[in-house]
């Protein structure tokens, strides 16, 4: 028998009473029966408290900050298919605006181009369109074409993912202490007639420096006159292609380079639109190959497709539209040379403390708002980055730390990605936060051996 009366029931007005309470679901089994939307809601929004602070992910390049008319026209957007271009033809409209806007934005006017779902998915449509290009000319020249290979530098896993699904050869010039991208002379030591091109990133994922594409172009230029091999150029642009337009015109990376056939990069990085959002262009027509073009009519008329995926939302396309026309030139630059002076401050401050060796901070004729530095030889420090990184993340801070690849693993950096809704006030806190941290091992010394060593739980992406 219930001895309680009604008076000692909590009541629903109660501040902190919540309707969830008496409610038990199965996480890992659908439910026999329908439950309340609004408590379903709130126990997920409650187990996503336990995820880290976007804004304090210092690791990702993607933007964890939008306006709410960019989550408005998201919510409009939601059950857009993109790919039915017939259904939704404005929104198509709306896709080749981007397009044309892209191509002037890099310096060219006859490209064509595609959003894709972020530039993983432009890369590998990029990688493919190079590897069609050279079998139609090896196949032109009576030359076999069953050993083709790729010659980059550290790149991106998406690289790693189109060399092996499209048998492809990759060629990844190692860092090297001294010179951590690919450089003229270390390409040129790795291609040959089965290069199906070069791929440079510009804004590596490891250091956020800009590899030299003008250089990479002049030394393909001069192989041809020498040898009469003519290799096309990739630039991944992930991040630095929404940046150097603004902040780096006169840098030359882009279509003003006649051996620059395609371009990838992600609008959901420094192009700031939400996730999900990247685009691939060309140069010209010719340069995407017509057999890699597919033809639909089930969707209510004749439709022209060049994607890995096939049905995919409209929201982000829309959403890079809204921001191209909402920041203007203007806008662009003032957000990304802001975070380019947070960066610069960032690496002054950690160069002041005297135990960090800065290997890049923002200059934006060099690469991305980004700070990337090591521990000096000489600081006798009683922790590695792993463990610095480790508790930093005690103060909410994801800031990675990880070993560089092969032939330069011996170096474990960390790295600061700085995007739109960093300010200079969360930077102050963050050095703050460093600060207190390096006196916490300071107190708390021990010694370092294997143990310590831990697997970043960071994915460069």
């Amino acid at each position: 028998m219930n001895n309680k009366s009604e008076s000692d029931k909590p009541s629903q007005d109660e501040f902190f009473y919540s309707h969830t309470v008496d409610v038990s679901v199965s996480k890992t089994s659908m439910p026999e029966n329908e439950n309340n939307p609004e408590i379903i809601k709130e126990l997920i929004q409650d187990e996503l408290l336990l995820d880290g602070n976007a804004r304090q992910n210092l690791a990702t390049f993607c933007q964890t900050f939008h306006e709410k008319q960019v989550h408005e026209l998201m919510d409009l957007s939601i059950s857009k298919n993109m790919i039915d271009k017939d259904e939704y033809p404005q929104t198509t409209e709306i896709e080749m605006r981007c397009v044309k806007i892209l191509a002037e934005l890099w310096n060219s006017k006859n490209a064509i181009g595609t959003s894709t779902i972020g530039s993983s998915e432009a890369c590998m449509l990029g990688g493919l369109a190079m590897l069609y290009r050279w079998r139609d000319k090896m196949k032109a020249m009576g030359k076999d074409s069953s050993k083709p290979n790729m010659v980059c530098g550290p790149v991106q896993v998406c690289w790693h993912k189109f060399a092996l699904y499209w048998d492809v050869e990759l060629r990844e010039v190692p860092m090297e202490v001294d010179c951590l991208h690919i450089s003229p002379k270390s390409m040129l030591e790795y291609v040959d007639e089965n290069t199906i091109g070069v791929v440079t990133t510009f804004g590596l994922t490891f250091t956020g420096k800009y590899e030299p594409v003008k250089e990479l172009a002049d030394a393909l230029d001069k192989l041809e006159e020498e040898s009469g091999l003519d290799i096309d150029l990739h630039v991944d642009a992930a991040s630095g292609g929404f940046l150097a337009p603004f902040c780096a015109p006169d840098l030359l990376w882009d279509f003003r380079i006649p051996r620059v056939k395609s371009i990838s990069a992600s609008g959901h990085k420094y192009g700031l639109a939400p996730l999900g959002s990247g685009w691939a262009l060309w140069r010209e027509r010719k340069d995407l190959p017509d057999r890699l073009i597919f033809h639909v009519n089930y969707l209510g008329g004749d439709m022209s497709v060049f994607q890995l995926n096939f049905s995919r939302p409209a929201g982000q396309v829309i959403s890079q539209y809204y921001l191209f026309l909402r920041l203007g030139m203007e806008g662009y630059r003032k957000i990304h040379e802001y975070c380019y002076y947070v960066s610069v401050f960032l690496g002054k401050e950690l160069d002041k403390i005297g135990i960090f060796k800065i290997l890049y901070s923002g200059d934006a004729n060099d690469g991305i708002p980004c700070v990337t530095w090591t521990l000096k030889d000489e600081s006798e420090c009683s922790f590695n980055l792993y463990d610095f990184a480790e508790k930093l993340l005690d103060k909410g801070w994801q800031v990675p730390a990880y070993s560089l690849p092969k032939n330069a693993e011996e170096i474990v950096v960390q790295r600061i990605v700085v995007r739109r809704g960093f300010s200079i006030e969360m930077a102050e806190l963050l050095i703050k936060d460093v600060i207190s941290t390096i006196d916490y091992f300071k107190e708390n010394k021990f010694s370092i051996d294997e143990s310590h060593k831990k697997l970043s739980g960071f994915i460069h992406n």
